[in-house]
């Protein structure tokens, strides 16, 4: 049984529903993996998102559809993730209309470079690990950012590449809307927020989600700038808004609730940076920090800070490994060591790979059982390779219902099917 927390979180952000923000405002949520709004202009209307699939695209035209029949006149991509980007051509239905980003608009996930050296096959597998594509839907709760049961025909498939950068703050016109478009870099570098002034609405984009901020993905990914995230989270909280519309999750109402959110993820934020400085000062090493870190009480006891998507220990390895590199101060990790000579160390200590083994089967501990699971594989030894892969899906799957951050679940998940995959392919072969 999954972890209850994250039911009610399911439950309760993603929980499908067109939603008026103001007059002449909607967002849709719960439709696909993120966000859409529109907003009604005297002859047409702007549309802030496009969702990650024609199918999700199509879906949320037709609900909006319902609420304002006005053709499309624009599109507003808040940033370069394909979840928000890969609808478009259904909103434009054909027709050469701006769309507008911030300038440096550049995703990593369409559209790349082929001659770009990088490691496409292993994000391909850690994001296909991350989002439980794959999974069942009993076994994907959510994906952290959106509802699990999404449609996903047509995936990125909608993508139409912005003809309008914006390279600074600017008032724009949205058909009779006055609108002001701010950058605010924060989980790309190009974010870009939209202020609407007269009603005080701010759609921020993934600059605030409820959750702990996904300050790294387990996808693999540059490092996000947790300073700049920060600071944009400032900004955005000077601004007054009455109403916020996330990139995900459902909207938030009132100024106070706003400023609130805004504030203590800022605060969240820096705690990481501030806390995980001071470790690696004392000379802590990354395990250590990653181990040990948590928010303080005021912080942790806020809902929307909730490690349903981010993960604190994971911040902090990406904050040191970001500021300072992957050294950790400590001379015996600038040797490296195989995982099989590592092992083999370790089979001597216990004794040989079977009492290797038969520690892994007795520890109640289950990151200890992963660890030495991961010994015996880098062994090889034939006995033991098909009972061991078995102890360590059966130790993710125990991990994935106690782990409240989907991705995380989603990963030991994944991973545990793999494992079983390939015991039925070496037993077919």
């Amino acid at each position: 049984m999954p972890n209850e927390a994250l039911l009610a979180h399911d439950r309760t952000q993603f929980r499908k529903e067109i939603i008026e923000l103001a007059p002449g405002v909607w967002g849709a949520v719960g439709y696909a993996a993120s966000c859409q709004f529109m907003i009604e202009g005297g002859n047409s209307v702007t549309i802030v998102d496009t969702s990650e699939s024609t199918r999700a695209a199509e879906n949320v035209l037709a609900e909006f559809r319902k609420r304002c029949a006005k053709p499309v006149g624009r599109i507003i991509y808040t940033h370069s993730h394909r979840d928000h980007i890969s609808g478009a051509s259904v909103f434009a239905q054909g027709r050469q209309i701006p769309i507008l980003a911030q300038a440096g608009f550049k995703s990593d996930l369409v559209d790349n470079d082929p001659d770009e050296i990088s490691p496409a096959r292993a994000l391909g597998r850690r994001t296909r690990a991350q989002f439980g594509f794959g999974l069942s839907a009993q076994e994907r709760v959510s994906i952290g950012c959106g509802p699990g049961d999404r449609p996903l025909e047509g995936l990125g498939a909608g993508f139409v590449p912005p003809n309008q950068l914006i390279s600074e703050d600017c008032t724009f016109d949205l058909d009779g809307v006055p609108a002001r478009l701010l950058a605010a870099p924060g989980e790309t570098a190009d974010h870009m927020v939209v202020w609407l002034p007269d009603t005080r609405v701010l759609l921020c984009g993934d600059n605030w989600y409820h959750a702990f901020p996904n300050l790294y993905a387990i996808r693999g990914t540059p490092y996000r700038d947790f300073a700049a995230w920060a600071h944009s989270l400032d900004r955005l909280a000077g601004l007054g808004a009455r109403v916020l519309g996330p990139g995900h999750t459902r909207p938030v109402f009132g100024e106070a609730k706003v400023r609130d959110v805004l504030t203590s993820t800022r605060d969240a934020i820096f705690h990481v940076m501030s806390e995980t400085a001071r470790m690696m000062d004392e000379g802590l090493g990354l395990e250590e920090i990653a181990a040990t870190i948590s928010l303080p009480g005021h912080l942790a006891s806020k809902p929307w800070l909730g490690e349903f998507y981010g993960k604190v220990g994971w911040s902090a390895r990406a904050y040191a490994v970001g500021t300072l590199g992957w050294y950790d101060g400590n001379p015996s990790n600038l040797g490296a060591m195989t995982a099989k000579r590592r092992a083999e160390h370790m089979a001597r200590l216990a004794g040989g790979p079977e009492a290797l083994d038969q520690a892994a089967r007795a520890t109640r501990d289950k990151q200890w059982c992963l660890e030495l699971c991961d010994h015996l594989m880098a062994l090889g030894v034939p006995a033991l390779e098909a009972s061991t892969r078995d102890l360590k899906a059966a130790t993710l799957s125990l991990l994935a219902e106690d782990e409240i951050n989907v991705t995380a679940r989603n990963t030991y998940l994944w991973e545990a099917k793999r494992l079983l995959s390939s015991e039925k392919r070496t037993a077919d072969a």
